[in-house]
């Protein structure tokens, strides 16, 4: 067992803040609320001092530290890492008529993070258990910017975001949702599939997916959230954002379709207020891109069952599209 004061110095050495004089440590997380900044956790043997916690990004929950979330550093090399601990929660998700149970899972992601080791297009790590049996997720933190933020952050109209900038992202983009393909092919599915989910990596420019522990229950459409995911993001990807019926009618907003042209078919059977046939407003858009995403329309008639048929119609459009916009218009 290191003494109080070898831990302090073994602390000091990796960090470059003060060290608080009593230190709490950690054997059992279940407790994760109790878990505060300057404590450290010990499991098999690894020491990782807390730093403080990861934060929601998006859905109006802003700022909202995710308490089973740790940012620590691991005292076996200094290096910065992310602590996710056991967390169970579910909730129904309604999906046009569906309802849908989903639920946390630290066992499935963890079971993900073994099945993908090494492949760089998720996010790596391993589990190891405390005292108690919980699964402690050890993840390697990617330094980059979500999808999400990426996109938004583009100051540019649309039409030449379409012809210079959307070839790379959805060059990018294939290789990300031919990421979720295989994924599926090994029996497992992502289960949150967002744009802050996605990350693009300073360093590499690779976009890698992280966040694996929600799953979900829906008899007969075992991979239908996840495709409704892909097909979300897509759509931000394409759109160059999101674009509600509240929106065009908005004075500021620059599309002005004709509101009569438009009709319920038109909008995301998910998200019934976000216009999925992006071609009515932006009429440069290629067809068999439309056509991919007037799958997750209200008015589809076809949904894709499997990532293997969502792939090979979006292989196409992808296809299409560079050999029309190889260099702008």
């Amino acid at each position: 067992m290191m003494s109080l004061s070898d831990l302090r110095e073994l602390i000091r050495s990796h960090e470059v803040f003060s060290v608080p004089e009593k230190i709490r440590i950690h054997t059992d997380t279940t407790q994760f609320m109790d878990i505060k900044a300057g404590d450290c956790i010990a499991v098999e043997g690894r020491l990782f001092y807390v730093k403080g916690e990861e934060f929601e990004g998006r859905f109006g929950l802003d700022g909202e530290p995710k308490f089973w979330v740790k940012r620590v550093i691991d005292l076996q090399d200094g290096t910065v890492k992310i602590l996710k601990l056991a967390f169970f929660e579910s909730f129904l998700m309604h999906l046009g008529e569906e309802r849908i149970r989903c639920f946390r899972s630290p066992h499935k992601e963890s079971r993900i993070l073994e099945r993908t080791a090494g492949d760089a297009r998720f996010m790596q790590g391993g589990t190891l258990y405390d005292e108690a049996e919980n699964p402690v997720r050890v993840i390697e933190r990617i330094s980059g910017k979500t999808f999400y933020d990426m996109i938004h952050d583009l100051d540019m109209d649309h039409e030449t975001y379409y012809y210079e900038v959307f070839p790379g992202i959805f060059t990018n983009l294939m290789k990300a949702f031919y990421a979720i393909k295989d994924l599926h092919q090994m029996g497992e599915i992502h289960g949150d599939i967002r744009n802050d989910h996605l990350i693009l990596e300073h360093s590499t420019g690779r976009y890698r997916w992280i966040d694996f522990d929600y799953t979900y229950e829906w008899p007969g459409q075992p991979y239908g959230v996840d495709l409704f995911g892909l097909g979300n993001i897509l759509l931000f990807a394409a759109g160059k954002g999101f674009y509600t019926l509240h929106d065009l009618k908005s004075s500021r907003s620059p599309y002005h379709p004709p509101l009569s042209h438009l009709r319920e078919e038109d909008f995301s059977l998910f998200f019934p207020n976000r216009l999925m046939n992006l071609k009515k407003i932006f009429p440069y858009l290629r067809e068999s891109l439309n056509k991919v995403l007037m799958h997750f329309a209200a008015g589809t008639e076809v949904f894709y069952e499997s990532a293997a048929e969502f792939m090979e119609d979006l292989e196409i459009a992808f296809r299409s599209f560079l050999w029309e916009v190889p260099h702008g218009p």
